[in-house]
């Protein structure tokens, strides 16, 4: 992707979650010089990866295969031992998080606001295949029953539990408008804890054509000399 890109995706963030009156951490508005003159306090930070992070898995099309994140806090043992993790998150019509799942992460996806969330759900079968089946998912604290192949549509205010070593896929419903979305978990862990059912990137490889709005997770080594 190319800078040029992300600062534009990041500018589109900064308005919406000012319309909606989210307020992040102080640091999220940095400049680098502000995070030069501060990485020595910042230990927590670039362990635990908080920060601006847009992904498009390595598709080149990050409207039709992407995710914005934004991780504010989260837990790293043994330095850092919060037992939790928390995101928010804008996802775009019909812009897909591809099918994946987590060894060890267990977490609660929240509507926030915005148009309608549509989640595939799956189990897992041989090889770590996915499975469609019906399953008992918890929606909001409510065990509801998602017969096999049927979407589940979040509406604002509404959540669902992923349990552990659950394949998901999820996108703002065509016409609906973007999703404001959080995720509390336990903690998270990109390196080793993603199960995609296809071979893909996590973080995008980045065309250097003008100066960054924000620093992401991958600068922090990049442009602070970690």
């Amino acid at each position: 992707m190319k800078r040029s890109e992300i600062n534009a995706y990041i500018q589109e963030a900064l308005d919406i979650f000012a319309f909606h009156d989210i307020n992040l951490p102080i640091w999220c508005h940095w400049t680098l010089e502000d995070w030069k003159q501060n990485k020595h306090k910042c230990d927590e930070i670039f362990i635990a990866n908080l920060g601006w992070d847009i992904t498009d898995f390595g598709s080149g099309d990050y409207e039709k295969r992407g995710l914005f994140l934004v991780t504010l806090r989260n837990g790293v043992l043994p330095r850092y031992t919060k037992p939790y993790a928390e995101k928010v998150m804008i996802i775009k019509e019909n812009q897909e998080t591809p099918l994946h799942f987590h060894w060890n992460k267990q977490e609660d996806i929240i509507n926030r606001a915005g148009g309608i969330l549509v989640m595939e759900v799956y189990g897992i079968g041989d090889d770590d295949n996915p499975v469609a089946q019906d399953m008992i998912l918890h929606l909001d604290g409510v065990e509801t029953l998602v017969k096999k192949s049927e979407k589940v549509y979040l509406r604002p205010g509404q959540s669902i539990t992923m349990s552990r070593g659950m394949y998901h896929r999820f996108y703002a419903k065509e016409g609906s408008g973007y999703v404001l979305a959080g995720e509390v978990s336990s903690p998270n862990n990109d390196d080793d804890d993603n199960r995609f059912f296809e071979s893909l990137g996590r973080f995008p490889l980045v065309e250097e054509d003008e100066k960054p709005l924000r620093l992401m997770i991958p600068d922090y080594r990049k442009f602070l000399e970690l």
